[in-house]
């Protein structure tokens, strides 16, 4: 008897004891149920966050002038960097456009005063330089208006997006598009309002901001020998490919700044993802919780898997002395009871598999729109388990099966 008719005469003694194959498979289906539908549910959970932390910055990283704050170190004076120029940000932003969304901005000014026609602001008003991609990589929301037209852009035209602080204060009871504001000497047409966001310890944040074209703002007089600092921010669509962005970012970096080779950067890139990496910090753990626990749940699963397989060794020792009698050798009745066994864990496991994704996406729905996941891995890894599960489980009871005395198994009753 060959191994095809070995799993064909296991697949036949399942269907003749279905309702025991059936209690059997969910016993397994249980256990694997366990383990995937918490794995998946980390995973989906994880997918979910992730969308929600590239929402608030998670996905970038941030481009600025090393700053060691001058003074002296082991009696030598540090090396104060120049600034990032127009000239280095725009070339990194062309180089890098293909890849990912580069934005280029700027701090105008910060203690300002805005005025219209009849009010004014307090002196605590930011004013920023920024391009077309400036609102999207800062996550920065249009209330009312529009963003700056390509033309604005180019030309540096004075018009200006403006917190809603700014426009409550200024423009309480009508619509501020289309009205105008003073500040820095100039007159500036509003576009656009930013969306409430509040800010941290009283700063208002993005609240006490106006943002008006990086030409514009490159424009507007200053101090006598100074110049504009330019930051750049670089977004990326897929959260885990930032390392190597980043890496490809520092060596476009040093090459535009000529850093010599050895030589410390004379810029700093500072990642957005704090949250991103703590959260992968957690998932890990709540991985290998999920993973134990799912692991304890299947080997009691596999006792009760091992203890039916017994009992239908016992049940079953007639049929053990009848094809002893007709010729089965040992090897034949143990193949025979140890592939029922991987049947049945491979059955009530692709039941568990089915189960247990439905289940982790449908807890992970709970606290987001992920989107439906199938964890593969997981799918492939709860198989494996299923086959050594199978093994580890029917092989005494195929061993025990194997070494009946065919003479005393036909008078068994």
């Amino acid at each position: 008897m060959n191994v095809l008719e070995n799993i064909l005469e296991g697949l036949r003694a399942i269907q003749s004891n279905l309702l025991r194959t059936i209690l059997t498979g969910l016993i397994i289906a249980i256990g694997i149920m366990s383990l995937v539908g918490i794995l998946t549910a980390v995973d989906s959970m994880k997918y979910s966050l992730e969308q929600t932390f590239s929402s608030l910055g998670a996905n970038s990283f941030d481009i600025r002038r090393y700053n060691n704050f001058g003074g002296s170190r082991d009696g030598r004076a540090n090396k104060v960097y120049p600034i990032i120029s127009y000239d280095n940000a725009r070339r990194y932003k062309q180089l890098m456009e293909d890849n990912a969304v580069v934005s280029l901005s700027a701090h105008i000014s910060g203690a300002t005063v805005v005025k219209n026609e009849i009010d004014k602001t307090n002196p605590n008003i930011n004013i920023v330089g920024g391009d077309e991609n400036y609102l999207q990589t800062q996550n920065l929301i249009l209330g009312r208006g529009r963003g700056f037209s390509s033309f604005e852009l180019e030309y540096g035209t004075n018009v200006a997006i403006i917190g809603s602080e700014i426009k409550d204060k200024l423009f309480p009871k009508t619509d501020a598009n289309g009205k105008f504001i003073t500040f820095l000497g100039r007159r500036f047409k509003v576009i656009g309002e930013l969306e409430k966001k509040g800010g941290s310890m009283g700063g208002g944040g993005t609240d006490r901001t106006i943002i008006i074209p990086l030409e514009t703002g490159r424009q507007i007089p200053r101090a006598e020998n100074t110049q504009l600092n330019y930051n750049i921010k670089t977004a990326i669509a897929k959260p885990n490919e930032l390392n190597y962005v980043m890496g490809e970012a520092t060596g476009i970096m040093r090459n535009i700044r000529q850093d010599a080779l050895g030589q410390e950067n004379s810029f700093e890139i500072r990642r957005s993802d704090s949250l991103m990496q703590s959260l992968n910090e957690i998932s890990g753990f709540l991985k290998m919780g999920g993973f134990i626990i799912g692991f304890i749940t299947l080997l009691g699963a596999s006792v009760g898997l091992m203890n039916i397989m017994m009992v239908s060794v016992n049940e079953r020792t007639q049929e053990i002395g009848v094809r002893k009698a007709l010729g089965a050798t040992a090897k034949q009745i143990r193949q025979q009871f140890l592939i029922e066994a991987i049947v049945i864990c491979i059955l009530g496991g692709i039941v568990g598999i089915v189960l247990g994704i439905l289940m982790g996406n449908g807890i992970a729905s709970l606290i987001g729109e992920g989107g439906f996941i199938v964890p593969w891995i997981w799918v492939f890894v709860g198989l494996s388990i299923c086959v050594f599960v199978g093994v580890a489980s029917g092989y005494y009871p195929a061993s025990r099966a194997s070494k009946l005395d065919p003479i005393e198994s036909l008078r068994y009753e």
